[in-house]
């Protein structure tokens, strides 16, 4: 694996495995990897900075106060193209999770905009602590990759998970993880993502279930990638995704204009948004009084905006998203042809399933009898899976078009 040009954030926590962190960092330099290193004070426990500052000949950074002047928590990540933490500590996972921000390896991850791969590496009980397993699954959800420990021998004189990764796979890890923040590249990105609310009263609206989560989630893979990403987000309690452009709507009214504006230029479209399909015919001023008699609201469409999309499109990719509760391929694959998309993600949402921070399962489908299922995962990792499968449908319709020419 060739690293020319590789810029790597370097964090070493305070484990016995820290020893081998330095093994890591002379294989990354020879390989022409260019590689800062963040030590934490319990690492320093381990093997000291000199060993790191002779291996990459640059400076090794501990403490947020070494060069406060260029400030690094935030220079180290903007310069960088991966954070990788190897080995990273339980305590470590844990700040992450909780967003504490302590010391300046916690504090320049906080800062991060890139992606973030984490070797982890504990004894066996500490690996497998409920509070671990459910720090690791919070960050996996937010699309931390890692290199899961391997079991042997521990330093505890113990049989068990917790090793750290071999260095081989560390590295298979890291190509795959640079390769793919630099897949998308000067593209530009359009997501439209969450609900609407189309108001009927000051206080009341119809809606739905939807919070938007896995809209954020492609946003902010498609940005870990390399692409221009703006997003037209729905109401929310959701934050959206740092280095993303976000334009906030409540309506599908809204959503509608934010969106045909955004779509020129854009090279992919993905509409996510669970769009209200109707919305009151007159909005009151003033609250309705609760009375004993039935009330009467007449709803109208609102617009469509995948339609609207589509027909705008230009040499964009577009593609659209289905929530179904029965027959879920078959109306996906209609509504694939009636507004003229290049691909549909399909998923059941029965039961109230998919909604949330529950996890979700995908299909895409795509042409007359294209398919790909991306089966059920957190939504970060779905959203990786689906931008793998978009690229690789817009890699084939560019050839398509070159060959016909």
């Amino acid at each position: 694996m060739n690293l020319d040009g590789a810029r790597i954030l370097l964090g070493v926590t305070g484990g016995i495995a820290a020893y081998k962190a330095a093994a890591l960092t002379s294989t990354l330099v020879q390989r022409g990897a260019q590689v800062d290193v963040i030590m934490t004070q319990e690492a320093e426990h381990f093997i000291g900075p000199l060993t790191f500052a002779s291996l990459t000949g640059r400076p090794v950074y501990v403490s947020l106060w070494d060069a406060p002047e260029r400030i690094p928590h935030i220079r180290l990540v903007r310069e960088a193209h991966v954070v990788l933490i190897a080995p990273a500590t339980a305590n470590v996972l844990a700040k992450l999770a909780h967003g504490l921000a302590d010391d300046l390896l916690t504090t320049a991850v906080l800062a991060a905009r890139i992606p973030i791969l984490a070797a982890p590496a504990m004894n066996d009980a500490m690996y497998r602590n409920p509070a671990t397993i459910e720090n690791l699954r919070t960050l996996a959800d937010r699309g931390v990759t890692f290199v899961d420990p391997e079991t042997g021998y521990l330093a505890e004189r113990e049989l068990g998970a917790g090793r750290l990764a071999s260095e081989e796979r560390i590295l298979s890890a890291l190509e795959a993880v640079l390769k793919r923040s630099q897949s998308m590249n000067g593209c530009r990105v359009l997501v439209t993502a969450g609900p609407t609310r189309e108001a009927f009263d000051p206080v009341r609206f119809v809606s739905n279930a939807a919070t938007g989560e896995t809209g954020i989630a492609i946003a902010r893979e498609a940005a870990m990638r390399g692409a221009d990403v703006t997003l037209v987000l729905g109401p929310t309690h959701l934050n959206s995704p740092p280095g993303v452009r976000t334009v906030r709507v409540e309506s599908a009214q809204q959503m509608l204009s934010a969106a045909v504006e955004h779509v020129r230029g854009a090279d992919l479209v993905i509409a996510s948004a669970a769009v209200s399909d109707w919305r009151p015919q007159e909005q009151r001023d003033r609250k309705v009084k609760k009375t004993p008699e039935a009330l009467t609201v007449t709803m109208v469409p609102n617009p469509d905006i995948l339609a609207a999309l589509a027909q705008n499109k230009g040499a964009a990719f577009v593609v659209g998203f289905a929530a179904e509760t029965d027959a879920h391929e078959a109306h996906a694959r209609e509504k694939l042809r009636r507004k003229n998309l290049d691909a549909i993600a399909v998923n059941d949402v029965s039961g109230g399933r998919g909604f949330g921070a529950q996890p979700n399962s995908l299909t895409v489908l795509w042409g007359t009898d294209g398919r790909r299922e991306l089966g059920e995962a957190p939504k970060a990792l779905l959203a990786a899976q689906l931008l793998d499968c978009i690229e690789e449908l817009r890699r084939t319709a560019r050839e398509a078009y070159a060959a016909r020419d």
